[in-house]
């Protein structure tokens, strides 16, 4: 096997890891694989196997359904050191959903793309199923891509369009460069992103970046609601929220950044217990498939 047939077995693992990732609680079938990476049965299938071998999938005996397995759980745990945000942010989203009543999100910045780390449903009976843990979208897509892309200077705005133009044009045919464009600049000038049911019709979401300790973009924070609970009379609460959020967020980042660990909790903010366990059961039983 030569390098380039090599990279691209591999590039195609890693699509179909991402996806399995993406419907972790449910579990993905080897149809809906194939349908959305676009490999034949046979290369899916193989590839499947090799990942299974790796521990990183296993396939339900009951279901047939492939989940992650036990290795990309080690990994990811190994790994969480590295990524002290995504730990961090878990406070801030529960605080969001319990005060907005709604579902918060956390999401992270993955080159030309975005994925949902953390979500946690408010008490509000009514929610917006169009966001879950391990959803990968290009950036630019929901208020949180928005929120991030927005971040990025010209030219690496220029470079996500270019890069993501086949899948914008193929997946979200509404999200022209034009309007992509123009959410771009009402982002820049609000400080924050709207994005006014372009997606999901009646799923409003608000979003505001996340900076690290250099200044440079790591993640969004965002709400989601139906459009009559982000109407322009909620707004400013909404993002009063956010930004108290997120400068708590970036906060704690800059202290473990400085200190190599967990350090005391910001002033004016308590230390809470985290979501691990009830509140992610919870997040988690309430989550549904786009």
């Amino acid at each position: 096997m030569d390098e380039s047939s090599g990279s691209q077995s591999i590039d195609r693992a890693a699509a179909l890891l991402a996806l399995v990732a993406e419907r972790h609680e449910e579990g993905a079938t080897l149809a809906e694989l194939v349908r959305r990476t676009g490999l034949k049965q046979p290369t899916a299938r193989r590839l499947l196997v090799a990942l299974i071998r790796a521990g990183l999938i296993e396939q339900s005996e009951a279901s047939r359904r492939y989940h992650l397995g036990i290795s990309a759980y080690l990994y990811g745990t190994i790994a969480s050191d590295r990524f002290a945000a995504h730990s961090l942010a878990d406070e801030s989203v529960r605080r969001l959903a319990e005060r907005s009543g709604d579902t918060a999100f956390f999401s992270v910045r993955q080159g030309y793309s975005t994925l949902c780390l953390l979500r946690e449903e408010g008490p509000h009976p009514i929610r917006s199923h169009v966001l879950n843990i391990g959803q990968r979208h290009p950036l630019g897509v929901a208020a949180h891509g928005i929120a991030i892309l927005a971040c990025l200077g010209d030219a690496d705005v220029d470079a996500v369009i270019e890069a993501n133009r086949g899948y914008y044009a193929s997946h979200y045919p509404m999200l022209t460069e034009q309007v992509l464009r123009a959410l771009v600049a009402e982002t820049r000038k609000r400080g924050f992103a709207i994005n006014r049911g372009l997606f999901h019709q009646g799923a409003w979401a608000i979003g505001i970046a996340v900076r690290g300790p250099t200044g440079a973009v790591i993640g969004a924070l965002s709400i989601g609601a139906i459009e009559s609970r982000l109407n322009d009379e909620r707004q400013p609460e909404i993002m009063a929220m956010l930004k108290a959020e997120a400068r708590k967020l970036e906060a704690r980042v800059a202290a473990v950044d400085t200190q190599g660990r967990t350090g005391a909790p910001p002033a004016g903010e308590a230390k809470e217990g985290s979501r691990t366990g009830r509140g992610r059961e919870r997040s988690q039983r309430h989550a549904a498939s786009t």
